[in-house]
């Protein structure tokens, strides 16, 4: 099977004719190699580039015909910009650099970044697996496409979870509505579902936890306002932009919240958890639904201290409860994406189709692994699944997961999106200890994705408030709930009024405005 896989692989590469011609990039015979200036996001910074006799270099100029020359970027993200803006300034971009999207804007309007619409047809094996059509659409600008965008950060990776053992106990089904998780969280609460005759459980666990595109009580709440279609800070549909705090249906959202910490039914700890604290209270028994993440939920060391607790203890992952008009979310994802850019330049001398010979390699099973583990036999084994392992290796100084050896995978950000064979490696299936249970973070993730979530792709992106702004409406929503501030409809209407008076309306406005610029709305 390995055998046949690397005769597909021979074939394949052959029938794109990575390295069989010697043309250069005008399509005239020549033995000269095209030069590519590269810049890449290093993917660990303190570790050093490749060496200079390193494999890939090797493999990409004898079977490409590309001279190769990479340069890792400043690690910090400020001093990425100030790089590519001064050689943007002096008109030296390289001929492939990763950059972040404020700068990238800059040197578009500029003149000095190429469109990249034809290469997608020119590396159908990468196109298929990195740009995807959020991917693509993430690099318009004016109808056309001037960056490849690779997936970063895994997407949707969070997920409602039950205590499954606790409703067997109290003979319940799994909550579908807002009002079944209310019922359920009552009977956690007050009907003692793990039977210590203890006053100590509570129905949901939860505490602040924001991000620059969830709203003023976090992503720990967001199934909660999800069922009332304002999950997240932004709403980036094309029907009804703007800021969900500002729409009429995040009272009604608040409004349940706040229901449930009336009737006691949230962990009275959410407001002063912090995210360590939170995982700790789970793992103890404290609480039976909460949203939470694959890992932190299913890897081995971090279910490793419930199991041992809770031996006959069990999480399912549940959908997000639904709302009164249907509306139900998990809450909101964007997806993260590493833009790599051609210079306007290196597509005015040619070098368009030798770069997309180069990433399509990449994206080869060669290239593939050699970039993102190493050398097989030399730093990983694929195991039984192909999976890259660094088991079974002569000498476990060279494994991939070495420090020393990470120089050879600085690259891997380039390669790597997310797929099987990376999830695979980085979320292992496992027994527990404690109760022998089969456990896998990369099956709770899947499960977790299929989930019903809300789109706000650039959400992330967009202008945050001011300091000033920020502070009165994240205390503003929790006070409502905590009856510092009394949620009737009146108080409400003259709390967003004094939010827009602080800047709220502006900062809507900038922010739709800025949305519509970058093709966020869908």
């Amino acid at each position: 099977m390995k055998n046949m896989k690397k005769m597909i692989v021979v074939i394949a590469m052959t029938a794109v004719c990575f390295g069989c011609s010697k043309k250069n990039v005008a399509g005239v015979e020549s033995d000269a190699p095209v030069t590519i200036e590269l810049w890449y996001g290093a993917a660990v910074t303190e570790a050093g580039p490749p060496p200079s006799d390193w494999k890939a270099l090797k493999i990409i100029k004898e079977k490409l015909n590309i001279n190769l020359v990479p340069t890792a970027l400043p690690s910090n993200e400020s001093d990425q910009d100030v790089k590519i803006q001064a050689a943007g300034a002096s008109n030296t971009l390289p001929d492939l650099f990763m950059v972040r999207r404020d700068p990238w804007l800059n040197l578009i309007r500029a003149g000095l970044i190429a469109t990249v619409d034809d290469l997608y047809a020119l590396m159908p094996t990468r196109t298929k697996a990195q740009y995807d059509a959020d991917a693509q659409a993430f690099t318009v600008v004016n109808g056309k496409s001037y960056g490849l965008a690779s997936p970063g950060t895994i997407a949707k990776n969070e997920g409602v979870l039950i205590r499954k053992d606790w409703l067997d106990k109290l003979g319940l089904p799994v909550p579908v509505s807002t009002e079944d998780f209310l019922a359920v969280m009552k009977a956690f609460t007050f009907n003692d579902p793990d039977g210590n005759g203890r006053d100590d459980t509570y129905g949901y666990g939860a505490f602040i936890e924001i991000n620059n595109f969830e709203e003023g009580l976090g992503r720990r709440f967001d199934p909660l306002m999800g069922a009332f279609g304002v999950a997240g800070t932004w709403n980036l549909t094309v029907s009804d932009p703007g800021l969900n705090v500002r729409k009429p249906a995040y009272f009604d959202g608040l409004n349940y919240v706040k229901r449930l910490v009336d009737e006691g039914v949230i962990d009275p700890n959410w407001s002063s958890y912090g995210k360590d604290d939170f995982r700790a209270a789970w793992k103890q028994g404290r609480f039976g639904i909460m949203r939470e993440q694959n890992s932190a939920y299913a890897s081995e060391a971090n279910y490793a201290p419930f199991d041992k607790n809770f031996p006959d203890g069990e999480w399912i992952i549940i959908d997000p409860p639904k709302g009164p008009t249907g509306e139900q979310s998990v809450g909101v994802y964007s997806q993260a994406y590493r833009i790599y850019a051609v210079s306007a330049n290196a597509m005015k001398q040619g070098k368009g189709p030798a770069i997309a010979k180069l990433l399509e390699w990449m994206s080869s099973d060669e290239g593939y692994f050699l970039l993102g583990w190493g050398e097989e036999g030399v730093n990983y084994l694929l195991d039984a699944d192909g999976v890259p392992s660094v088991e079974g290796l002569p000498d476990q100084k060279l494994g991939f997961t070495q420090p020393e050896i990470q120089p050879l995978t600085q690259l891997r950000n380039m390669v790597f999106y997310n797929g099987e064979v990376e999830l695979a490696a980085r979320y292992p299936t496992y027994k527990t200890p404690t109760s022998g249970k089969t456990m896998s973070a990369l099956t709770a993730l899947r499960d977790m994705q299929s989930k019903p979530w809300t789109p706000n792709i650039g959400g992330d992106a967009l202008l945050s408030p001011n300091a000033d702004l920020k502070r009165f409406y994240e205390q503003g929503v929790a006070e409502f709930l905590t009856g510092r501030r009394q949620l009737t409809r009146d108080n409400w209407t003259a709390w967003v009024a004094e939010f827009d008076k602080l800047g709220g309306l502006d900062w809507e406005e900038k922010g739709i405005s800025a949305a519509k610029a970058a093709s966020y709305l869908k």
